[in-house]
């Protein structure tokens, strides 16, 4: 078993996911084999650690990130960290299905190094394969987690735009509603009892024929939350196939949803960073179509 001393204080599965620069679920993964805090065995993430405990856990062997030329572009990069535009159609990292195609496997080969699994050279936060826009790389270990802790304490503003389907009776609105896994569907998330917190922020932009375009910010940051609020509203957006069943052949459209832009703190250079991209071709094409009235 490798051992760690803690230098933060918190849940388990948050103060793990921070020292051992992994993500939550990969924490909580780790903890279910079970761990030794001080010498006793714990199994539950929730568990409140403190700052100098020692932590023994069992460490997965997981295989490098091959190097292989995966498209996406530098918004910003500095000697710490980088923001990418991630193109639609791209995961961002390796998984069932996609284990030499994704940003991860780009951004190795951009930086020349095989980052094994747990670095995920230096991504901190993901965004769905048929989501466009930015993202946040961590250049070393300790940007990765300066970043990390940033994304844990809500200073990272994050704004996206979407198309959803129908008619939005407020200028502005919130979604406040917990987000689970589906009980039913485990490919899918949906808002739950026994759901994690999760706030969306709302802006209607332009309302069309029979869509609408939002600007949307996070206030948390759960697995499919803009998509899932907006279902849950009845406004799912338009292309997303997972929570929107409606076919939109004339347009032949995909899931609208970009991330657009983005805001925080330089960590180490306490500089203001607030990035912008425009809306990429594709998001462009249908929102033409959206505002002439073909988008059905």
């Amino acid at each position: 078993m490798k051992k760690i001393v803690l230098k933060n204080s918190g849940r388990l599965d948050q103060v793990l996911a921070l020292e051992l620069s992994i993500s939550r679920s990969q924490a909580e993964k780790i903890i279910a084999k079970g761990v030794l805090i001080d010498g006793k065995t714990v199994t539950k993430a929730g568990c409140k650690v403190k700052e100098n405990q020692e932590v023994s856990y069992q460490e997965e062997v997981k295989p490098s990130i091959q190097e292989t030329d995966v498209s996406f572009s530098i918004v910003y990069e500095d000697d710490y960290l980088m923001v990418v535009n991630k193109p639609r159609g791209i995961v961002t990292h390796p998984s069932n299905g996609h284990f030499d195609d994704t940003l991860a496997n780009g951004l190795a080969r951009y930086f020349s190094i095989n980052y094994d699994d747990e670095f995920r050279s230096g991504i901190v936060h993901r965004l769905d394969k048929d989501t466009s826009g930015l993202l946040i790389v961590g250049k070393t270990n300790e940007s990765k987690l300066a970043l990390q802790k940033l994304i844990q304490e809500r200073h990272v503003h994050r704004f996206y735009k979407a198309l959803c389907v129908g008619f939005i009776p407020d200028k502005k609105f919130k979604v406040d509603a917990p987000i689970g896994r589906d009980p039913i569907d485990r490919k899918k998330m949906g808002v739950t009892n026994d759901g994690k917190d999760a706030v969306t922020h709302f802006l209607l932009e332009e309302q069309f024929e029979n869509c609408a375009l939002l600007d949307c910010s996070l206030e948390t940051g759960r697995t499919h939350q803009i998509r899932v609020h907006l279902a849950f509203i009845h406004h799912p957006i338009i292309g997303d196939i997972l929570y929107n069943q409606k076919k939109y052949i004339e347009a032949d459209c995909g899931q609208l949803l970009q991330a657009y832009k983005i805001e925080f703190v330089h960590p180490f250079t306490g500089k203001l960073l607030s990035l912008e991209i425009p809306l990429d071709s594709y998001f462009s094409k249908c929102l033409e179509l959206a505002k002439k009235g073909q988008l059905r």
